[in-house]
């Protein structure tokens, strides 16, 4: 089976991106173990935690990405430099356990998988 890596690169909030990816994610995990989630850019802020969507009258999903090690979808990587750009700090907790790599290390870790599906 090939290996498949997850890109989020949109914020949560403003398109249906991120949770058409997710829900692309979980469907994808009942074929394969052999998946990767990576966070880039503005996608960073897809697991950020204290995020009140309805006030903004859009739906919660990101708490969903939570259920992500009970697909046993735990290969999960954010970002540093998005981090960094965005002024979140280093030591930021995210809704799921997600390792912060810099370009060169994340780069290393995408060409590690077969195929790459942007959201």
């Amino acid at each position: 089976m090939k290996r498949v890596a997850f890109l989020f690169t949109s914020a949560p909030h403003g398109s249906s991106a991120g949770r058409e990816g997710l829900d692309a994610l979980l469907a994808t995990s009942a074929l394969t173990e052999d998946i990767g989630v990576f966070f880039l850019s503005d996608g960073v802020m897809q697991i950020l935690p204290g995020q009140n969507p309805k006030k903004i009258l859009a739906r919660d999903y990101i708490s969903t990405f939570k259920v992500l090690p009970l697909y046993d979808i735990d290969q999960c990587w954010v970002c540093a430099q998005s981090l960094r750009e965005r002024g979140i700090p280093a030591g930021q907790d995210f809704v799921i356990e997600a390792e912060a790599l810099e370009p060169e290390a994340l780069r290393a870790r995408l060409d590690e998988f077969d195929v790459l599906l942007t959201f």
